[in-house]
């Protein structure tokens, strides 16, 4: 598959500039890491102005090392300080922070880590000293409406376990420090004044998703209770589906990530009745964390379909390879089994959603990752469910102004999403 010839479905209602944008945007947002699919914004292109609402060219922020994290050990796969991007608050947002945790996969070899400590993904060396915020990061009111004056921060991901693995392999020269670094980042924004905060929400997109469900109570540990924080996790609904070939591609990947990782910060209600391996996975997670939580999540999540449910790898003779990269092309036997994913998520979230604290968000798109990009997080023409666009939504349910259980109809029936589309090879 070559991703970078990812474009929008032209079924979607997006104007030809977003359109033009949107495929300049796919170069930057759609890569594969050995095998692991990174669907995760992060580079700047100047063409980019034109993917935002108001025409200009979007905020950009520079990186800031962590200057105290090598003496705790908190390091990047190899070695090099790990580092974030932060841009102050200001007004009615000064004392509020939105701490949002970068995505990108996975390594769960030595060969995939070692590949991946020579990319911005293991090593700060490589990471871009600016990029843009967008979304919401975005410092511009008719972008991000309620967040757009906050403490922004993006901590960059070099970890390759979801900011949670505690090893080291000395043969390799690899460090397994994401809990390290998860700690390393929080102390220090605290020390740049996050500990004075009146209102936190932690956010992460894909394996930043999954990192956010992981330390959503950590994270609500930092702050006094009069403190409003809540947590939000795009794309981070990872399932422990069966798979086209009825193997369970997900499980070992993420077993071998958590093995070699030494993944060992899992809530206690989870692993006093599972291992390690499954309590990585949300559905086992969700039901026990205290702090609110909103989970935003496509139901056709183009990662899950591409890396874990229907996969090159168990698909020898090609079968699904034009429905993997359009959705357009499958075939009404393959359709039902997306809709059989569908139903999973939905029944993974049945228990989370019988709570007023919590939120929900899954709209029937094709789809990964929708905070950061500025047209499904809040565009005049923006994926909807009950009228309401993401942004909206997120806002009414932080805010306490409404009860967010959003749940979309099954495909075909929205006519909002900006659904992917692979040029596959």
């Amino acid at each position: 598959m070559d991703c970078s010839n990812a474009r929008r479905s032209k079924n979607s209602p997006v104007s030809i500039k977003l359109n033009w944008a949107y495929g300049i945007m796919c170069l930057l947002f759609c890569q594969w890491v050995d095998g692991f699919q990174d669907l995760n914004a992060t580079m700047y292109d100047e063409n980019v102005e034109s993917y935002l609402i108001s025409g200009t060219k979007p905020l950009m922020v520079g990186l800031t090392l962590i200057n105290g994290a090598a003496a705790k050990g908190a390091v990047c796969l190899d070695g090099t300080l790990p580092g974030y991007h932060l841009h102050r608050g200001y007004g009615s947002g000064a004392r509020s922070w939105l701490v949002m945790l970068e995505g990108g996969g996975w390594c769960n070899t030595i060969r995939n880590c070692v590949y991946r400590k020579k990319t911005r993904r293991g090593s700060s060396t490589y990471m871009e000293k600016l990029i843009p915020f967008t979304g919401i990061l975005s410092n511009k009111a008719e972008e991000n409406p309620d967040f757009f004056n906050w403490n922004r921060v993006k901590i960059r991901y070099c970890d390759g376990a979801s900011f949670s693995g505690d090893s080291q392999n000395e043969a390799a020269q690899l460090y397994f420090r994401g809990q390290r670094i998860w700690s390393a980042a929080m102390e220090d924004l605290l020390l740049k004044g996050m500990r004075y905060a009146h209102q936190a929400l932690l956010v992460g997109c894909s394996a930043g998703g999954l990192a956010s469900i992981l330390h959503c109570d950590e994270f609500r540990e930092l702050f006094p209770w009069t403190t409003r924080v809540k947590c939000l996790s795009d794309g981070g609904l990872f399932l422990d589906a069966i798979d086209i070939s009825g193997r369970r591609t997900a499980r070992n990947m993420f077993g071998g990530m958590v093995s070699l990782q030494r993944v060992w910060n899992l809530p206690n209600s989870c692993t006093k009745r599972l291992n390690s391996i499954l309590c990585i996975f949300p559905q086992h997670l969700i039901a026990s964390i205290r702090t609110p939580l909103f989970l935003l999540n496509a139901a056709y999540d183009t990662w899950q379909i591409q890396a874990s449910l229907a996969p090159p790898s168990v698909d020898p003779h090609g079968i699904w390879h034009e429905c993997r990269n359009n959705y357009a092309l499958c075939t009404a036997s393959q359709i039902r089994l997306l809709q059989g994913f569908r139903n999973q998520m939905l029944n993974t979230v049945k228990g989370l959603s019988k709570h007023k604290k919590n939120g929900i968000f899954i709209n029937s798109c094709f789809a990964h990752c929708q905070t950061e990009r500025q047209d499904t997080w809040f565009a005049p023409n923006s994926p909807r469910v009950g009228n309401k666009r993401i942004a909206e939504s997120v806002g009414d349910w932080y805010f306490d102004r409404a009860n967010v259980k959003a749940i979309d109809c099954a495909y075909p029936c929205d006519n909002t999403c900006h659904n992917l589309v692979f040029r596959g090879k």
